[in-house]
């Protein structure tokens, strides 16, 4: 897609690619300190370091069309590792629901990388249908703090986290998405144990975590007790918009039509079938409408509207593509991709893309599986209402 830059975006484009190009990672370095001292150097950039954050809480305050540029730059770029958890997630709502003193006490950990964040949302029987949540937080007699039990599951990085932002209930009295409390509580603590969980690509990033008899206190709870679920729904319009991943996307398609011009076919190549260059030109179509939803998307945002339905379709879409993005990839490394797990064979590209397309099938579950961003979008955007029958 190719959209028309004035002037002052091309020269916002070169110092982006200037600054990428001048702090990249050189062979050798100490990587965490280079790690630190890049978010340093973005941080005095004038907010690079937090590029989605509102100017007021020390954000770049760009335009719609620079943190395009951003997304699509940093889709090629090296550079340091980060956790969307405080930084993409829990901020926001901070920033919209937290107390003063909560947003003084928890914002500049998060900024400058301090403190590790996971999040309790799902559990087991209440993943999707994140309403359905049965971890109690009861409060004390004194009313000074909350005591939790339950489970949590598939909570990406609780193994490394510091803290957790909950979802937990305080009153089952009233339909599901009532009584319904957000809380903070560090992960260091007697009553919770963490326990990984391998995925199908034989990696470690998600767990289940058991809580129990948890003390929390009274002042991590945000905003109001039981109006949890309207807070988390925003948070998880940010989630979603993040996991749509269309600027890897892009990166990654290109990726493979290189991949697959490597393959020979005959006397041509796999590029040159046409039955798979039309599968090719399908998915670029898709991920080409995708992207300019999301463009709309930040538009309104830069005018200062909240994430809202258009998250879903993004997630639903660019978690998608994601999918047939790996597939296509472990076609085109053909019989190759099945030694994944073992010494690789066949082009380079076959082992890494057996690996990936395993790992992609739980992209359209986390962070809400695509049935639940249809019924969003149905509801939300076509305004389908549910019939009564």
């Amino acid at each position: 897609m190719d959209i028309e830059l004035s002037n002052e975006d091309l020269e916002f484009r070169n110092e982006v690619r200037a600054f990428f190009e001048e702090n990249a990672y050189k062979n050798g370095e100490d990587f965490n300190k280079w790690r630190m001292d890049w978010f340093a150097k973005a941080r005095e950039k004038g907010g690079w370091d937090v590029p989605k954050w509102p100017k007021e809480f020390g954000g770049p305050g760009w335009t719609p069309t620079q943190h395009y540029i951003w997304e699509q730059e940093t889709a090629t770029a090296n550079l340091p590792w980060d956790l969307p958890f405080g930084l993409g997630m829990l901020a926001p709502v901070l920033m919209a629901h937290g107390s003063k003193e909560q947003q003084d006490r928890f914002l500049p950990d998060i900024r400058d990388r301090k403190v590790n964040w996971c999040q309790g949302y799902s559990e087991p029987g209440a993943g999707s249908d994140l309403a359905g949540l049965k971890t109690k937080a009861e409060l004390s007699a004194d009313g000074t703090h909350y005591v939790v039990n339950g489970t949590k599951i598939w909570t990406t990085m609780a193994h490394i986290a510091d803290w957790i932002f909950c979802l937990t209930r305080t009153d089952d009295s009233g339909i599901k998405q009532q009584g319904i409390t957000f809380l903070l509580f560090p992960m260091k603590q007697e009553g919770i144990e963490v326990k990984p969980i391998i995925t199908l690509g034989g990696s470690h990033s998600v767990n289940t975590v058991f809580l129990t008899d948890v003390k929390v206190p009274v002042e991590n709870r945000i905003g109001e007790e039981g109006q949890g679920w309207t807070y988390a729904k925003g948070l998880l319009q940010h989630e979603r918009t993040g996991l749509a991943g269309i600027s890897r996307s892009l990166v990654a398609l290109e990726k493979l039509k290189e991949q697959a011009a490597s393959v020979p076919r005959g006397n041509a190549t796999l590029m040159d079938d046409p039955a798979f260059r039309g599968k090719i030109a399908e998915l670029e179509v898709d991920l080409w409408a995708t992207e300019y939803t999301e463009l709309r998307s930040l538009a309104s945002a830069a005018a200062g509207a909240a994430p809202g339905p258009e998250s879903s379709i993004l997630k639903l879409k660019g978690t998608e593509i994601q999918q047939r993005i790996q597939k296509l990839t472990v076609e085109a490394g053909g019989i190759y991709s099945a030694s994944w797990g073992a010494k690789p064979a066949g082009p380079a590209f076959a082992k890494n893309g057996m690996g990936g397309y395993m790992s992609s099938r739980a992209y359209t579950i986390y962070g809400g599986a695509s049935e639940v961003q249809k019924d969003v979008i149905a509801k939300n955007v076509l305004q389908i209402k549910r019939s009564s029958k």
